[in-house]
């Protein structure tokens, strides 16, 4: 029997991302623009099945063709007739859901591998008797050889993303290890390249040299014309007795269909700001520039208020087990005006908002940018996973000087945090009624704070490459010793490139951690509409939920290997231990035994003690968390932030052993379905289908009707050119 981390559910959540309503409202100039940019976004989208694992375009591939041929239900009827049972094949769907929904078979959230739930002779069985093996026997059968048995494998390094023996990625070659990704960065830096869109391969040359390939991902090739950005950059360096061969064209025919729906896009753009915007674009992704794709950004930045939102590109770093390159994502929603409402009269109190925070005026940036804050019901999301909340863009100059964009999903907020009673765990029955009632209230609170003014606050302390500082270096006071700063960031240094491996989970937690802070401000939460005894009761239950979700992110923690795989869950964990070690009796973690008569925990939160208790401990602890990242203090950030992640069976709580409760009692994360957009005439209509695994995967099967079959040569062409790259890990 499969461990259950490593399969999903029959009973998994799915729900129809709704924006019927949204779109419908649209201007058909607004529809085209959301269309054409939907359509780049999911080009764009598959991408992902190339960074995450060397199996994972395959196995797309076979699975798409094999609902092209028969639709779920025609399949269904051949699956009972080979001999799968009906819970076998709603385990084969679930799967073939899983794949499309995460962009590859490592679950977005969590970073682990997911098999199907089903035996392998059975699936190969139905693949050999489906239609689509009847029409392609030989392509059919390649295709599964290629990826068979990797897609039920477990080999301990399989089981999740991370390098060499921690894991697998396909951001570096097989046989690069964490050492090799530190001397990469330091070459990047060196360069002033940026990593967000590459990726690192490993060889030896005929006299033994280690020689490393940094391949950028651009329509072109390197032996294309270049511009002058690039040109000094696209050649061979020696650096620290290797060579560095800096390259293009990674991913370059899906790029370029990204780059002509770009180019149909600017045709039915509502501005100037978007018009430049596209264009810069269109050059970060046929050049392979993140020069470019800044200014694009600074064009994006610029354009408030649109109706129709978006962005795109290498964006978040998470599932680069180093912490530096960008996955692939692409967003098109429209505006929830009622509920942007509020975050624009958040955003109007931000700059006195910035001042309750408890670092000195010094650590804050010299001016506050005022930034778009609106919530959005998104329309399409390609990428590995939908978020709740985004602050972008993560470009740290940018985000210093010119500022950046908030946006609340809405319609993933609704239904994603939706939750039913039964299902509840770990906390006290007096306390979930509360729960459902304030937990959706609660987590727009707490998204709205952790967006705007987490991410958005605190100043990186730089010198610039001429000796220019952007703080007084005789009069900045680090508020923990009393003395001088004695650290910052060099010119070409950012958060990501110093923190690397922690800098994502860190950069979660201190906007957690203002989030808790600033929930308790009353005048926040008139913002929402919330005062008297439901403002407590929003403080209560958003403080509960931080400390219950520090119990459940110890799911996202592997012994094996001592990594955590998530890093929300591990800054959630993180807040967990500094609110233990608060004491007073502020939080209680029990060991208990279920009705079900199997191991159980109890969470529960003083509610008296918050102010007294908790505020004090974040205050201390946030203020920590800004000063060393403010002052590019590693040592000391590490030592910090490794302390209270450690996950240890030493009494009271004994959290290796919590762990194994919470393995045995989570529930899967939801997965969306979202709707289609087709061109009819000189209109855009939209495509919805129903909130089933069967109807996710409808939705993929129509998702490119005019190229699918190219884009899937495309994408085994392309793995197969690197394929030799991870050959000894299969």
């Amino acid at each position: 029997m499969v461990d259950s981390q490593y399969v999903l559910p029959n009973d998994v959540g799915l729900a129809l991302l709704d924006c019927s309503e949204a779109f419908r409202l649209l201007l058909r100039s607004e529809r085209l623009y959301a269309h054409y940019l939907s359509r780049a976004c999911w080009y764009g989208g598959l991408v992902v099945l190339l960074q995450t694992s060397p199996e994972a375009p395959a196995i797309y591939v076979l699975l798409s063709r094999l609902f092209r041929a028969q639709d779920p239900d025609r399949l269904g009827e051949l699956a009972r007739s080979t001999g799968l049972t009906d819970q076998e094949y709603q385990a084969f769907l679930v799967y073939a859901a899983g794949i499309f929904s995460n962009m590859g078979n490592y679950k977005s959230f969590g970073d682990t591998k997911f098999v199907p739930n089903l035996p392998k002779d059975k699936l190969r069985q139905l693949i050999w008797q489906s239609q689509a093996f009847q029409e392609q026997p030989e392509e059919m059968k390649s295709l599964w050889d290629r990826c068979g048995e990797l897609m039920f494998s477990l080999d301990p390094q399989q089981r999740q993303l991370g390098l060499r023996e921690k894991g697998t990625t396909t951001y570096f070659s097989g046989n690069c290890c964490l050492e090799d990704a530190q001397l990469a960065q330091k070459f990047l830096d060196s360069q002033n390249i940026s990593a967000y869109n590459t990726r690192l391969f490993k060889e030896k040359d005929k006299a033994g040299q280690t020689c490393y390939e940094v391949r950028l991902a651009s329509v072109l090739g390197t032996d294309a014309p270049v511009d002058h950005e690039l040109a000094p950059k696209l050649r061979s360096f020696e650096f620290e007795g290797c060579t560095f061969r800096v390259t293009r064209g990674d991913y370059a025919p899906l790029l370029e269909r990204v780059v002509e729906n770009l180019q149909r896009t600017k045709t039915h753009a509502a501005n100037t700001n978007q018009e430049h915007m596209l264009e810069h674009y269109i050059r970060s992704f046929t050049q392979g520039s993140i020069a470019a794709h800044k200014e694009g950004s600074r064009c994006w930045i610029r354009d408030k208020g649109p109706i129709v939102e978006s962005y795109i590109g290498f964006i978040e770093s998470y599932r680069d087990p180093y912490g530096s390159r960008g996955e692939f994502e692409g967003f098109v929603a429209v505006v929830n005006k009622a509920m942007s409402a509020k975050f624009a009269q958040l955003v109007e109190s931000a700059e006195q908002l910035l001042l309750e925070l408890p670092w000195p005026r010094a650590f804050e940036k010299d001016t506050f940018l005022t930034p778009d804050f609106t919530s959005l019901d998104v329309l399409t999301f390609a990428g590995s996973g939908i978020p709740a909340g985004i602050n972008i863009p993560n470009y740290d100059d940018i985000r210093q000087t010119e500022g950046f964009k908030n946006v609340s999903l809405g319609n993933v907020l609704s239904v994603a945090y939706a939750t039913q009673k039964d299902k509840l765990t770990f906390l006290a029955e007096e306390d979930k009624d509360l729960y459902i009632k304030w937990k959706g209230p609660s987590f727009e609170v707490q998204v709205g704070l952790h967006e705007l003014l987490g991410h958005g606050s605190g100043k990186l302390f730089v010198q610039e490459e001429k000796g220019t500082c952007n703080f007084d270096r005789e009069a900045v006071i680090n508020p923990e010793t009393g003395e001088l700063i004695q650290s910052w960031y060099q010119g070409g240094e950012t958060w990501d490139s110093k923190f690397s491996t922690i800098a994502s989970s860190y950069e979660e937690c201190r906007a957690e951690c203002v989030g808790l802070y600033l929930c308790l401000n009353k005048d926040v939460l008139r913002i929402f509409e919330l005062e008297g005894e439901d403002a407590e009761d929003v403080i209560y239950i958003n403080w509960l939920n931080m400390v219950r979700a520090g119990l459940l992110g110890l799911e996202f923690y592997t012994p094996e290997t001592g990594t955590w795989r998530q890093a929300h869950m591990q800054a959630r964990f993180v807040i967990l231990r500094v609110l233990l070690e608060a004491g007073e009796g502020l939080v209680s973690l029990q060991h208990t035994t279920g009705a079900d008569g199997k191991p159980d925990a109890l969470i529960t939160l003083d509610r008296n003690k918050i102010l007294p208790v908790g505020k004090p401990a974040i205050e201390r602890f946030l203020r920590r968390l800004q000063v060393l990242k403010s002052t590019a203090d590693v040592a000391g950030g590490r030592a910090l932030y490794g302390g209270f992640s450690a996950v240890t069976d030493e009494e009271p709580e004994r959290f290796l052993s919590l762990r194994d409760t919470v393995l045995l009692r989570k529930e899967a994360r939801k997965m969306f379905v979202q709707a289609n957009t087709r061109l009819e005439g000189e209109d855009v209509t939209l495509v919805q289908y129903e909130g089933t695994a069967a109807g996710l995967i409808r939705s993929f099967s129509e998702r490119f009707p005019e190229d699918a079959e190219l884009l899937e040569r495309h994408l085994l062409e392309l793995s197969d050119a690197d394929a030799h790259f991870w050959a000894s890990q299969g």
